[in-house]
Formats: structure tokens, sequence, C-alpha cells
């Protein structure tokens, strides 16, 4: 039985405690025992409110820097491609310039070839007319050497040379 003594059982003594009247001091104790537990709990309750509260705002802080992050890479991705753009409108508008100039140029070479082939063309026409009247001319001349030999008359004429054609006006004056 004395092993039985030494065994300490907690439930049951605390139901004899509980059963047993106490003294007004153990009372007061035992209430302040109480009342610091209960403030305890409470205090542990706040702490853990408080702790979710700053976990979620340290969440609410990093999902801003994170967002204020992405925009930040977005804002500079945005500018370099602007810059870009930028870049290959002036090279696009260099490359169409030079382009223009040089179709300029080239037509102003054809034009002026053109313009010096019928140049030529026309240069030719009027000599050749030129020396088909001359050829006349020199006809005329000799005949007219011929009879002027025998009638002693003068010839008189003029040129007039056109766009288009050559005129002659040759008049022979008796004397």
């Amino acid at each position: 039985m004395g092993a039985q003594c030494c065994k300490y059982d907690s439930k049951s003594d605390l139901f004899e405690e509980e059963r047993q009247p106490k003294s007004k001091s153990s009372l007061i104790a035992s209430v302040i025992e109480d009342e610091k537990e209960i403030i305890r709990r409470k205090k542990k309750k706040l702490k853990k409110k408080l702790k979710k509260k700053k976990t979620k705002a340290a969440i609410k802080i990093q999902a801003w820097w994170r967002g204020t992050l992405v925009r930040r890479t977005l804002l500079h991705a945005a500018l370099r491609a602007w810059i870009i753009q930028c870049w290959w409108r002036l090279t696009l508008g260099r490359i169409l310039e030079k382009k223009r100039r040089s179709a300029l140029v080239d037509y102003s070479h054809t034009e002026r070839a053109v313009v010096k082939l019928q140049s030529l063309i026309r240069m030719w026409r009027v000599q050749w007319r030129y020396c088909q009247v001359l050829s006349a001319i020199y006809v005329i001349q000799a005949h007219w050497k011929y009879h002027n030999c025998q009638s002693c008359s003068f010839l008189r004429g003029h040129c007039m040379i056109t766009a288009t054609h050559l005129q002659f006006h040759i008049e022979i004056i008796d004397h």
C-alpha cells in the first residue's frame, strides 16, 4: 500500500483540491493565477492576430513591390520598343529618300539622253534638208551660170529655216 501512496494521480488530486474549501488568500491567488492565465492567452491570441496582420501587411507590400517591378520592367520594354521603332522609321525614311533620289537621278539621265537624241535627230534632219537645198542651189547656180552668160540677169534669193522645214525663194532679175 505504501507504493500506492507515493503514486501521484493528477486527475484525482485536481478534483480533491476543487472539493476542498480554500482560504481567502489562496482563493485570491488562484483567481489572480486564472486572470494571469487568461491575460497570457489573450496576449497569445493578440500576438497571433498581430503576426497575421504583419504577415498580411508584408504580403501586401511584397505584392505592391512585385507589381512595381513588373510595371517598371514593362515600361522599360515599351520604351526600348519605342526607341527601336523610331530608329527603324528614321532608317526606313532614309532608305526611301535614297531610292527617290536614285529614281530621280535615273529619270533625269534618261530625260537628258532623250533630249540629246531628239536634238541630234532634229539637227540631222535639218542638216539633211540643208544639204538637199544646197545641192539644189548648186544645180541652179550651175544652170544659171550657163544661162547668165547668155542673158546677163541677176539671181536674188533668200532662205528661211523653221523647225520643220527649210524655205527658199529665188528671184531672177533681168537687166
